[in-house]
């Protein structure tokens, strides 16, 4: 699996949209995408940790490479203060329990 991390500073007041538009996102249904998840931060309300899993790299690949993600990747950059800081890499250890 692959996948990656980015730290993203909301623009206050902003929650909403990015609620709405990582709904959006999921009916995309982006081929390798196998989980996704946000994190908001206890010590500030406006920072988020963004995690998504691919199914490989080549997957993530050839996402991160379609106009279709730069397309969503500008929506989500509308709602931030300042570019994310990505990081990607492989994913060597993952559990998911029930």
């Amino acid at each position: 699996m692959y996948g990656t991390v980015a730290k993203i500073r909301l623009i206050p007041g902003k929650e909403a949209e990015l609620s709405g538009l990582l709904r959006e996102f999921e009916q995309a249904k982006v081929p390798g995408v196998v989980s996704e998840y946000l994190y908001r931060t206890d010590d500030d309300p406006n920072e988020y940790y963004l995690a998504v899993v691919f199914a490989g790299k080549e997957q993530y690949m050839a996402n991160a490479d379609s106009p279709e993600q730069d397309a969503r990747y500008q929506e989500l950059r509308a709602l931030l203060e300042a570019d994310p800081e990505w990081h990607d890499g492989e994913i060597v250890h993952f559990v998911a329990w029930e």
